[in-house]
């Protein structure tokens, strides 16, 4: 069966405006709340805040930098939340782009899969009390964590491409994709993470795809609600590339015309009720174990009230 979450859809000021959301996930039938990196309100502190206004529900990191904390740091943040909020946590990590890597380590990852290896297999390690002896050619690590009953902590591992795909197969516990239509993780994805999961004999993680979504708005055409959600991913090498790489047509140079691309090659998803069920039933079908709505388009273009709107009717309709 596959589960739906929600995604908070604006980088928070105030750790209060995260409430409504932390309540939905309370009051519905959403599994999980998720916050993808920020750099206002840190995703951890804003969980926490959550927890302390009294919704304590579990929660996944889509996806945290590791260039911004120490696998150490790392580890601990996810505990605490873990242990803040008595509910489980998706830790979830990726290298971000080399432009944020050079400006804080000094120079750009020339592996990215290296570093995401080194670095999960620390956090790993750390979670599980164990004391990590670790010094690889990005992350040096020798330590651990003090031993203490808390929920579970799964590590995820942010996945565009097939590369990172079979690493997450190999060691992680969750993959995590973003604007991915549907036929790639079926086509692409997957494979690479079973292959992953094949090589070295263990199971194969999870799939959670975070999905750009919006319900039809009067005035406002799909392809303006999805420049409005992944304008900056649009001009991102990687995602440019992982688009390709899944048959939707984005050249990098007109925004405009990208958006709708989205649109029509399925990566953004938009309609009424009925037809946005149906493509998400195509993430279903492609084998997807969580499926979060990310509705910062609406958000973005149109305001929260018609954010939360958006939110309240597509998890009724789940529901049904």
């Amino acid at each position: 069966m596959t589960l739906y979450s929600v995604l908070v859809p604006f980088l928070p000021r105030r750790p209060e405006r995260v409430l409504p959301y932390a309540a939905l996930v309370h009051w519905t039938r959403a599994e999980r709340l998720w916050q993808g990196q920020a750099l206002l309100v840190e995703p951890h502190q804003g969980f926490a805040h959550a927890a302390g206004s009294g919704f304590r529900v579990p929660t996944g990191l889509g996806v945290t930098l590791m260039p911004l904390r120490h696998p150490f740091e790392a580890a601990l943040q996810a505990r605490s939340l873990a242990m803040t909020t008595g509910q489980p946590v998706v830790a979830g990590f990726g290298p971000g782009a080399k432009s944020l890597q050079e400006s804080l380590l000094g120079a750009p990852y020339a592996s990215p899969l290296t570093a995401a290896r080194e670095y999960l297999t620390a956090v790993r390690g750390l979670l599980a009390n164990e004391i990590v002896d670790l010094k690889g050619e990005y992350v040096s690590c020798h330590g651990s964590l003090p031993a203490f009953p808390a929920p579970p902590v799964e590590i995820g591992l942010g996945v565009l491409r097939p590369g990172m795909a079979r690493l997450a197969g190999e060691i992680a516990d969750v993959a995590i994709t973003w604007l991915t239509p549907a036929a790639y993780l079926l086509d692409v994805v997957l494979p690479a993470m079973h292959a992953g999961a094949e090589a070295v004999g263990r199971p194969v993680p999870r799939l959670t795809a975070i999905v750009p979504i919006a319900l039809e708005h009067s005035g406002h055409e799909p392809a303006e609600l999805a420049l409005a959600s992944n304008g900056a991913h649009l001009k991102g090498p990687h995602y440019i590339d992982m688009l390709r790489r899944g048959g939707v047509d984005v050249g990098g140079e007109d925004p405009t015309a990208d958006a709708g691309a989205l649109v029509d090659g399925g990566a953004f998803l938009s309609g009424g009720t009925d037809q946005l069920l149906d493509q998400l039933k195509a993430y279903e079908t492609a084998g997807v174990d969580e499926i979060v709505l990310n509705l910062t388009g609406v958000y973005n273009l149109i305001g929260p009230q018609a954010a939360m709107a958006d939110l309240k009717t597509i998890l009724a309709a789940l529901a049904c």
